[in-house]
């Protein structure tokens, strides 16, 4: 019997099935041409349909007169595009994706250098290039972020694209340690398209792909599905279906792009649903031999109830009320440390079992008690698949792109990528570890599971990240480590998260750059001055740990007194000297040494360490007059001349 199923969230997406409805609204309630900026849809019949009814394909607003309408497909377009419209007096339409919209607004409103992951071809891409503040890198590869300069980016994503390639991107920025913003703007009815044509390409004999040969995201479906099913077939229509290898599979899935209508998936479905009728009527009597067969005697992989008829010490003997009895060799049971197989079973007990062989060579059903909690263990991993709960597993050998890792009986493979949150360059490090899961991809049938050490860690990272946000507040002191610098600060961990420690707010003095008073890794107190919850930035202060010099001016300085300082500038006038960071005092030219000075240069420099002494403090103007000549014995003629004065 042949079984059809078609993949979720197959067909038009939102944003294609709004840009069709508000096409075929405009040219409904409009006598003129209307005119789209490109394909709406990457579909021939739809864009045949579309211009039946006057709708023309533009590639410039050259093309058209002013006053005429012109629509935006999904795709959207760049900034420069609406002010052109403007200045023609175009009337637009704009059928721009709300998700497409939303990483124009992002990266409109972001100063930094703009990444966005995707196809730098691709319409959607030029559309958001168009809205950059300064023009955007586009990447597609982990080769090509590597070859990225520079330090802070804001990252956004073209909408299709798929999961990976924003983590390849994201691995080669994280490894030339450069600052990110990410914005995963990766839609998600595109995800789950994605991941259910891969699901149900993963059950299938055949898969159907349907979509247009120009379509980048019906493109990606075909490739996630040949890679499950390597008897996938890409379509646009009835007449591109390859009907006799339809012919020769039982199981066949369906899976459509985000532009294809749902006329031609219904068609296609339609077309090998009166194949499947035919054959169920060549097949029937087929059928009704393995409903009788299966009421005799149980199948492979079948679980049975029976009745403990004999045990010995190798194996025990079970009524399953057929004309065979079934076996359980010790082997396939597990029994404690000591324990034997009459300890474990008596005459007339009833046991569950797993059927092995229908035919163990001697006449019995060979069965398992050990496969039967394989079972359990695998409702195990698909509850926590679909409650996205957390399993415990142990690492036991490395293979290809990965490790083999253990949940009770039952064992799945841990990607390389799925590892760790940091590069796994070799997978050896983790042998014989135990490391908490989440179960990324399960199936049974096929006994897959895939599980991700990484995304627990992510997971456990945002209840942190989320319990900071929860407890933390503006002017708390937190202790921090210093991560690293940059020209205008510092990137300090507070626990989970990365605040800006910035430049100006370090110290009282002035810095030039901030690692002239601290290290990386260095434990500091900071305060928190603001918090940016839906941005996730925090901005730390570190100067404020300590009173502002001038308020505290009376505790800690005198006129009179005589003070270390540092020469931190020159002007023709004098010299400023540092009493501590952010006080700072004026030494008069006149007042720096003994004699006449006519160029302060040929006695101090910056850097130069001197006594001084306070002549006047001024806390209304916040000025400080010192003296370097009165803490100098002045030379001896000048000593003398008094003296002599007084002798006349």
């Amino acid at each position: 019997m042949k079984e059809i199923r078609r993949a979720e969230n197959a067909g038009f997406c939102f944003g294609v099935r709004q840009a069709i409805e508000k096409a075929e609204k405009a040219a409904h309630e409009s006598c003129d041409n209307i005119y789209s900026m490109g394909p709406l849809i990457h579909n021939e019949m739809v864009t045949k349909d579309l211009a039946a009814k006057g709708i023309t394909i533009i590639e410039s607003l050259d093309e058209v007169d002013e006053s005429s309408t012109v629509i935006i497909r999904s795709h959207g377009e760049g900034k420069k595009f609406y002010e052109e419209a403007e200045a023609k007096k175009i009337k637009l339409i704009d059928a721009t994706c709300p998700f497409v919209g939303r990483i124009h607004k992002l990266v409109n409103e972001t100063d930094k250098q703009v990444i966005i992951v995707g196809d730098a071809n691709h319409p959607e891409v030029k559309g958001i290039n168009g809205w950059c503040l300064m023009p955007a890198e586009a990447v597609s590869s982990y080769e090509e972020a590597k070859e990225i300069t520079g330090d802070d980016f804001f990252v956004v994503t073209q909408t299709t694209i798929r999961q990976k390639m924003l983590d390849d991107v994201l691995r080669a920025l994280e490894e030339n340690n450069k600052r990110v913003e990410i914005n995963n703007t990766i839609c998600s009815a595109t995800a789950k398209r994605q991941d259910s044509c891969r699901e149900l390409a993963e059950m299938s004999d055949m898969m159907i792909v349907i979509g247009g040969k120009n379509s980048s995201n019906t493109k990606k479906l075909y490739e996630i599905s040949k890679k499950s099913c390597i008897n996938t077939y890409f379509v646009e229509n009835i007449e591109d279906l390859p009907l006799k290898e339809v012919e020769k599979c039982n199981k066949i899935g369906v899976a459509a792009g985000a532009s294809t209508p749902e006329c031609i998936i219904k068609e296609v479905i339609a077309r090998m649903s009166d194949m499947t009728l035919e054959n169920k009527e060549l097949t029937m009597a087929d059928i009704m031999d393995d409903i009788d067969k299966s009421l005799r005697l149980p199948r492979g992989g079948e679980i049975v109830t029976g009745t403990v008829h004999q045990v010995t010490d190798k194996e025990v003997i079970v009524n399953l009320g057929c004309k065979k009895d079934g076996i359980l060799p010790i082997n396939e049971v597990t029994l404690e440390e000591g324990q034997t197989l009459a300890d474990a079973f008596k005459v007339d007990d009833e046991i569950k079992a797993k059927v092995i062989k229908t035919d163990d060579g001697d006449g019995g059903i060979l069965l398992s008690k050990k496969k039967l909690e394989i079972s359990a263990n695998w409702d195990e991993i698909v509850q926590a698949y679909e409650d996205k709960t957390v399993l415990e597993v142990k690492v036991t050998r490395t293979v290809n792109g990965g490790v083999i890792a253990e949940y009770k009986e039952v064992a799945g493979f841990i990607p390389m990528s799925q590892l760790s949150d940091r590069y796994v360059e070799n997978a050896e490090e983790f042998i014989g570890q135990t490391m908490e899961v989440k179960v990324s991809r399960v199936d049974q049938r096929r006994n897959r599971a895939v599980f991700s050490h990484k995304q627990f860690l992510a997971d456990e990272k945002d209840k942190i990240v989320a319990e900071i946000w929860d407890n933390l507040n503006v002017d708390d002191v937190v202790e921090g480590t210093v991560m690293r610098f940059t020209d205008y600060g510092a990137f300090v961990d507070i626990g989970g998260i990365d605040g800006l420690l910035h430049i100006s707010e370090i110290s009282w003095g002035k810095l030039k750059h901030p690692q002239e008073v601290l290290e990386i890794g260095q434990k500091i107190n900071v305060k928190v001055l603001s918090m940016n919850a839906e941005k996730g930035k925090i901005s730390l202060g570190l100067k404020q740990n300590q009173p502002e010099p001038w308020s505290v001016i009376d505790e800690n300085y005198q006129v009179g007194q005589v003070i270390e300082g540092k020469v931190v500038q020159i002007k023709e006038y004098g010299a400023f000297v540092e009493l501590e960071p952010g006080l700072d005092g004026l030494v008069h030219i006149s007042e720096v040494a003994h004699k006449r000075v006519a160029n302060i240069g040929e006695e101090l420099e910056v850097g130069q360490v001197v006594s001084a002494k306070i002549l006047e403090i001024d806390k209304d103007r916040k000025r400080i007059s010192l003296s370097i000549r009165e803490t100098i014995e002045p030379p001896a003629e000048e000593a003398e001349a008094p003296a002599e004065e007084d002798a006349e």
